[in-house]
């Protein structure tokens, strides 16, 4: 297993997480999602474990608590020194009917910090991530609700999920400025099948030194191939998320089978090895509902596909043109990272 920073903090995660979101099952939307019981939790967790994982992603809202109760279970049925493994969570969604139990204020956050380490049994998380932006609360009211708890000791970093780059760079100036912890890692939906991070993310990622932590990376399932054409049963047939245009996932699958074939090993297999690979990328997060399906993702920290490989990939799934990018892609010419000297010409 491969170590890699996270931001600018001198913490050093897994380059495979293990998420569980497909933990608990409370209601019949979670339950689509995955149903995976406090036994399996602690296989999965000890599978990951003796793999070289030492980072944990969980929230709050998965199952309304159960996962990271589960979690907290886990732990302490697995028996894994606490410094060994890195736990991570999440607040910002609506946990309750109150009009305060939800979002990124002060009181919110608090209270469900509180209610996260009491499900956990912990006394700190390694990560605490904002689940979204809020724009009913100023960001300067949520960094300093954090910088609060990392004071404490109740939290030792910070991240952000699904923030637009340049709310992130607003985030980090105001932390900047004030002197206060600063969003270290950024947690984004990235896959072959959806690489819209690339645009704006990604380069933001890259310039400010931020880890990026992948969800979803085989798109809900979706890059396993079993959604294709005649295929029964799954997730995504009762919850299609994240979104995939069907044409362009079409040449992604083919691509992937492809590749898959020629190296002896699953599409998914495939698929993760490919994100791992992308620029920024700190950690991709593993959320499978069976221990198989986590035993063949874990065996894609040592895939490393060929340039070749990574190229027809790419062709297959890459991003249509949009401004500005295609009109700095014009301007870029002589004047692009790596480009030969530049010649004075006259006009």
């Amino acid at each position: 297993m491969q170590y890699r920073p996270l931001g600018r903090s001198g913490l050093f995660v897994s380059a495979l997480a293990l998420g569980t979101m497909t933990w608990g099952g409370a209601n019949a939307f979670w339950r689509n999602i995955g149903g995976t019981n406090a036994e399996g939790a602690a296989r999965q967790l000890r599978a990951a474990f003796d793999a070289g994982v030492n980072l944990v992603d969980t929230a709050d809202v998965y199952s309304f608590g159960a996962a990271e109760e589960l979690l907290g279970c886990a732990l302490r049925e697995t028996g894994i020194p606490r410094h060994d493994i890195l736990v991570a969570s999440k607040a910002r969604l609506r946990m309750g009917p109150g009009a305060n139990r939800v979002g990124l204020s002060r009181t919110h956050l608090m209270a469900a910090l509180d209610a996260s380490l009491e499900r956990l049994g912990l006394d700190h998380l390694d990560i605490w991530q904002i689940h979204g932006p809020d724009p009913l609360t100023p960001i300067e009211e949520t960094l300093r609700a954090m910088e609060d708890a990392v004071r404490s000791g109740r939290v030792r970093h910070i991240g952000a999920c699904n923030q637009p780059a340049w709310q992130m760079s607003d985030a980090l100036a105001v932390s900047d400025r004030r002197g206060w912890s600063r969003f270290e890692s950024n947690q984004v939906y990235y896959s072959l099948a959806g690489r819209d991070a690339e645009r704006e993310i990604v380069p933001q990622a890259i310039a400010h030194g931020i880890g990026l932590l992948v969800w979803s990376p085989l798109a809900g399932g979706y890059l396993s191939g079993k959604y294709r054409a005649g295929s029964n049963g799954g997730r995504r047939l009762a919850f299609d998320f994240p979104p995939v245009d069907p044409g362009r996932g079409a040449r992604v699958l083919a691509a992937l089978e492809a590749v898959a074939v020629a190296r002896g090993a699953t599409m998914a297999r495939i698929a993760l090895a490919w994100t791992l690979a992308r620029p920024a990328v700190a950690s991709v997060i593993l959320g499978a509902r069976t221990e198989a399906q986590l035993a063949d993702n874990l065996a894609a920290a040592d895939l490393v596909l060929t340039p070749q490989e990574t190229d027809a990939l790419n062709a297959a799934s890459d991003l249509p043109a949009e401004f500005p990018g295609w009109h700095l892609a014009r301007l870029g010419g002589d004047r692009a990272p790596g480009a030969a000297s530049a010649q004075a010409e006259r006009p």
